[in-house]
């Protein structure tokens, strides 16, 4: 039997995959949560073979719940989620070393079978959203710049962000400052602008 941990954060679309995946007589959902910081303590104490991850949850994105449970939990598989399959999501999901990504208008069966695929260590990804990953641009900015400039996206200002993550407004404006360089941008809107068109953020 495959143990399965579900996080989701939409009631509905949770209850719909749960009962689904109970459906299959070799797999059982063992645990569900639906925000991304009840992830690593409910595999911790549920140990399912394979955690079904919703991209974006409230709390820790799935990414950053999968990079932890790959840490922490390194047994259980991860398989990402998503509504969107843009090349950007796809790529950081690869560098998350999540085990299978698939888009959530997939067809049912086709969720069972990538929880049996990635259960036995196979990775599974759609071979067109891997593709335009592959041709994707690389970023150029480290996971801490991505990060100060996905907070600035979302309005918060330098103080709000550096209280955030524990750091000096001073380190905070270097970061954006480095990523304004990096991407050739003329301030730090342009350079919220170019990371969302190249699927960065």
């Amino acid at each position: 039997m495959i143990k399965v941990l579900l996080a989701e954060d939409m009631d509905m679309v949770r209850g719909a995959l749960v009962a689904l995946l109970n459906l299959e007589s070799d797999i059982e959902v063992v645990a569900e949560v639906d925000s991304g910081d009840e992830i690593l303590p409910a595999a911790k104490a549920a140990r399912p073979d394979v955690a079904v991850i919703d991209i974006d949850l409230p709390g820790k994105d799935g990414l950053t719940a999968a990079t932890e449970l790959h840490e922490h939990v390194p047994e259980c598989h991860t398989l990402i989620l998503t509504s969107l399959g843009r090349p950007g999501t796809v790529r950081r999901a690869l560098d998350a070393k999540v085990n299978g990504f698939l888009l959530k208008d997939a067809p049912s069966d086709k969720l069972a079978n990538a929880v049996r695929s990635v259960a036995i260590g196979r990775r599974v990804i759609d071979s067109e959203l891997a593709l335009s990953a592959w041709e994707a641009d690389d970023c150029p900015l480290t996971p801490r710049e991505l990060e100060i400039l996905a907070l600035a996206a979302r309005g918060r200002n330098v103080a709000d962000i550096a209280s955030d993550l524990f750091l000096s407004p001073g380190t905070v404006r270097n970061y954006l400052a480095a990523s304004v360089t990096k991407l050739n941008a003329r301030n730090r809107v342009h350079a919220i602008r170019i990371a969302t068109d190249a699927e960065w953020l």
